[in-house]
């Protein structure tokens, strides 16, 4: 059995898990396991909390089946390089992501079996080229595409964005019925995840009408975020593991 860190309703007879790991940080990895089997997948691991992922994989008696990035991150190092090392796991991606690393690639709307619980991946383009909406069970894990309420979405002047592509993008969140938690890679620590619909609801840019409104906001949210301090290092280490040295925010 689990709890889940949203409602904190233990999972009773779903012969499944979720939990939302890393604790206080910005950056979101979640952690999806088949209990009859005990298989697990890991949903944007981040490489600073590698031996946390580690501990929790072996106390719970897990085998990693899949590391997945639901895009290529801009903002940290991914794990999925190095469990994929250590566990013998699928590192997981879009099928034209520019990482070279992966060793599994989906479609859109393709489905990967951990035991007997579907995951199934939405193209999502727009904050990155890549960028993809992951659905297990009740759970929609949506990495930088959509954030939770007045976060909007992410920011689309990084490589790989184009405003277009995540506007038109935000059409793939109409397969779903509302129902799913909306599980996002990043929010201020201590947010609460809420469903599809209640950001229906309550998220500004799902309920803008017209793309010239979403271009205003992109562009004067960018200005307000300002440059991203850890793109140096990060791009060129989940695109091709050039991890350096001497990690500067690790130090």
């Amino acid at each position: 059995m689990f709890v889940s860190r949203f409602n904190k309703e233990v999972l009773i007879g779903a012969d499944m898990g979720f939990e939302q790991l890393n604790d206080g940080v910005w950056a979101k990895t979640y952690l999806l396991v088949d209990e009859n089997t005990m298989e697990a997948a890991l949903v944007d691991p981040v490489y600073d909390y590698m031996d946390s992922y580690i501990e929790t994989l072996e106390q719970q008696k897990l085998t990693l089946r899949y590391a997945i990035a639901s895009h290529t991150h801009a903002d940290h190092i991914t794990a999925c390089f190095n469990l994929r090392d250590l566990t013998g796991c699928e590192y997981l991606m879009w099928h034209e992501t520019a990482c070279l690393g992966i060793s599994k690639s989906v479609l859109d709307q393709e489905k990967v079996m951990l035991g007997a619980h579907p995951i199934t991946f939405h193209f999502a383009p727009g904050h990155t080229s890549d960028s993809m909406v992951i659905h297990f069970d009740n759970y929609l894990m949506t990495g930088d595409f959509l954030f939770t309420g007045e976060g909007g979405v992410g920011r689309d002047d990084l490589p790989g964005g184009s405003m277009k592509l995540h506007w038109d993008s935000l059409q793939v969140l109409n397969r779903f019925e509302g129902t799913e938690m909306v599980c996002t890679g990043h929010d201020p620590p201590g947010t609460v995840m809420q469903s599809l619909q209640w950001n229906r609801e309550n998220n500004f840019v799902l309920k803008m009408k017209t793309f010239e409104e979403y271009e205003l906001w992109q562009n004067e949210n960018n200005i307000k975020l300002g440059s991203v301090s850890k793109i140096k290092t990060a791009i060129p280490a989940n695109l091709s593991r050039e991890i350096p040295d001497v990690i500067p925010w690790l130090q």
